[in-house]
């Protein structure tokens, strides 16, 4: 399966989105956009652990998802 170049702008779009609304604030950033991605691993992570969900099962099969889809369309 080959992503297309739109599918490929939609998730990064909404991982933007997701990443501003957990850390943009009327000043603008918080934090930088890499110390963002930490926390929000992080807080993935205690996410996990309290709902009993395997974290690196999750992250494999996100790994081989991304793989699989191969990059947009140049």
């Amino acid at each position: 399966m080959t992503v297309t170049t739109d599918e490929h702008d939609a998730a990064v779009g909404r991982a933007n989105a997701a990443l501003e609304t957990y850390t943009l604030s009327a000043d603008g950033w918080s934090r930088s956009p890499s110390e963002t991605l930490q926390h929000v691993l992080t807080d993935l992570l205690h996410w996990c652990d309290d709902t009993q969900r395997d974290f690196d099962a999750a992250l494999k099969q996100a790994r081989a998802r991304h793989a699989g889809a191969g990059s947009p369309p140049g």
